[in-house]
């Protein structure tokens, strides 16, 4: 597994701790500890797998329940313990999320994580909002293979474990997910100051109703996800697709008085849009490869997927 600070596929950077090696015993303090120094990985892991804050809080409670219930012999790697039993929690989950989506109204887009202004406790795993949806086109098993390959480190023979399946099958899932994912997500990032800098100009052209300056920003194959839930504004049901169709969208649509902060959103410069003190949309951008062009606009406003972003802004 890659050591601390290790750069990994598609930008992530990874910090987790090393496993410990000493045994846990009965005693509930230590296990407190030991728990709540893994919890950011744990809570990393399966937002990934599932996209929903409230859905991977319930899976670490689970898994919190499961680790301080536990009798008998201590634990040697504490660590390789709660993310077997985080992951594998999670993937029971996933049915129930399944049948949620198909009673979803218009397009889903997972639960947006925004990072407060000059937080110095950045994530050290962020996915981005792009991959992320990307991700929600495999099946849970390639998913889990995924995000614990590419994205945290894990060896084929570790996620064997983990998922009670041969190394030979979890290679199988994970060259299957990989090629899925770079058939629709390319391995490339964009600089976070070009990144910035087009979603301050998007947001100006959007809210100035400058369709000319919206149009030159935005990629003749644009596609705009607007995920309002049946419960605030969205652009429809299904994803809307070209440039001039979702710029005339999406000035038409324009709300005024309206602060906008802008923010890390899955670990990129995103912005956010408040109305008064109560969060009103999340709007991440995704950028063509040379960072000229806006190729997706992802746009939160289910009120639901927004009520933690009044904490994360404090």
């Amino acid at each position: 597994m890659g050591d601390a600070g290790h750069t990994l596929p598609y930008g992530v950077t990874l910090g987790r701790p090393q496993p410990l090696s000493i045994g846990v015993t009965a005693n509930d303090e230590q296990r407190t500890e030991t728990f709540l120094d893994h919890r950011e990985l744990l809570f990393s892991i399966v937002y990934d797998m599932l996209g929903s804050v409230a859905d991977t809080e319930d899976v670490l409670q689970e898994t919190w329940l499961a680790w301080t219930s536990r009798t008998g012999e201590a634990v040697s790697h504490p660590r390789a313990y709660l993310v077997r039993i985080a992951v594998n929690r999670a993937l029971s989950r996933r049915a129930a999320i399944s049948r949620r989506r198909e009673e979803y109204i218009g397009p889903w887009l997972p639960e947006p994580l925004v990072e407060p202004e000059g937080d110095p406790s950045e994530r050290g795993e962020s996915v981005s909002m792009a991959l992320m949806v990307v991700l929600e086109t495999l099946t849970p098993l390639e998913r889990v293979v995924f995000v614990l390959h590419e994205v945290f480190g894990y060896a084929h023979t570790e996620i064997a474990g983990i998922l009670d399946r041969s190394p030979s099958a979890v290679r199988q899932l994970a060259h299957r997910a990989r090629e899925h994912v770079q058939a629709r997500r390319p391995r490339y990032r964009v600089d976070p100051r070009v990144r910035r800098q087009a979603t301050e100009r998007f947001v100006a052209a959007m809210f100035g109703g400058d369709l000319e300056e919206l149009l030159r920003l935005l990629a003749p194959d644009v596609t705009l996800w607007a995920d309002g839930g049946g419960k605030a504004p969205a652009a429809g049901p299904r994803p809307l697709h070209g440039a001039d169709r979702v710029a005339r969208l999406l000035i038409a649509r324009a709300v005024a008085v309206l602060d906008v902060r802008y923010r890390q959103v899955n670990g990129e410069p995103s912005a956010v849009l408040f109305m008064g003190d109560s969060p009103f949309a999340v709007i991440v951008l995704d950028l063509t490869p040379d960072g000229e062009r806006v190729r997706a606009v992802y746009a939160i406003t289910n009120p639901d997927k927004l009520s933690q972003v009044d904490r994360t802004m404090s």
